[in-house]
């Protein structure tokens, strides 16, 4: 069977709403996890997400960049994005793919739309790194698909990251435990994840609304689960057909500094960033 027992499910803390932002050369995105949740939310740092059937929304894209620090994940619901970086990958990502790339010490990379009409939707997650990896080798790969589980209760669960109901994810992360669901809720479904007390969790709902014991969380909305020793999961349940991002990691407990695409543990390794950049020598092969 695949289920995940809870006994004692989260309650909800409180709800976010994102907040329209312009990012690389004129992409319109909603920002649900802004840089004032990353100490709350800890290890993840930000998620973007972007839809659009107007290509002047997105057509400019996001011209070449610099990363250090942390991870970004991309994940496409519709329409194509070519990769390109200074570590010599390249890639394309499409409908239902994934992109994960490990920035840790510097890369320099573009991120381009490869489509001139309808549309794109999809989500960018930066995922902390621990300050012992900061510095390491950059790494990277795309993915065409993601593995998926269904439910006994029908919920269509896509596993980019950690396990899910006897399903591993496409990427497995040590030091943060990140777990990263999409999930597809059939109307009057209910979906159950066991996750550590110590770990952080919130959701973001794309499609549709849910209820999270009791209290609605609406489309475009982000919902933090409370921290609680005595819970052992979460529960969400979906009156209507819904979509949902699930999040939970384990905190890495280490300052955050962040300047803009870099991220690091002190404003000195953030100024050793900024020179590296103007020097020429982040992300150079």
């Amino acid at each position: 069977m695949n289920t995940e027992l809870v006994t004692r499910p989260r309650t909800l803390e409180r709800k976010v709403q994102g907040r329209p932002v312009m990012e690389g050369a004129g992409v319109k995105i909603n920002r649900a996890l802004t840089q004032s949740l990353q100490q709350r939310l800890d290890p993840f740092l930000m998620l973007d997400a972007f839809k659009s059937d107007d290509p002047q929304d997105y057509l400019a894209g996001f011209p070449e960049h610099p990363h250090r620090g942390f991870e970004s994940v991309t994940y496409m619901i519709a329409g194509k994005m070519r990769h390109k970086d200074s570590a010599g990958h390249e890639g394309l990502l499409e409908n239902g793919g994934m992109q994960w790339m490990t920035a840790a010490s510097g890369v320099m990379h573009s991120e381009m739309p490869e489509q001139e009409n309808g549309r794109m939707e999809g989500f960018q997650l930066w995922l902390n790194l621990p300050a012992t990896e900061k510095m390491s080798a950059p790494w990277y790969k795309d993915f065409k698909t993601v593995p998926s589980v269904t439910t006994d209760a029908g919920v269509a669960v896509h596993v980019i990251a950690g396990q899910s109901h006897g399903t591993s994810g496409l990427v497995e992360k040590a030091a943060t435990q990140a777990l990263y669901l999409d999930l597809h809720l059939p109307a009057g479904s209910e979906f159950t994840q066991a996750i550590p007390a110590g770990h952080n969790a919130f959701i973001y709902v794309y499609r549709g609304d849910v209820e999270i014991e009791g209290s609605a969380v609406a489309s475009e909305q982000l919902a933090i689960f409370a921290n609680d020793v005595n819970s052992d999961g979460i529960r969400i349940q979906s009156p209507a057909a819904s979509r949902v991002l699930l999040f939970a990691g384990q905190p890495l407990q280490e300052p955050i500094v962040q300047y803009g695409p870099f991220v690091m543990n002190s404003q000195a390794e953030i100024s050793q960033a900024v020179a590296d950049f103007r020097a020429g020598k982040l992300g150079a092969l």
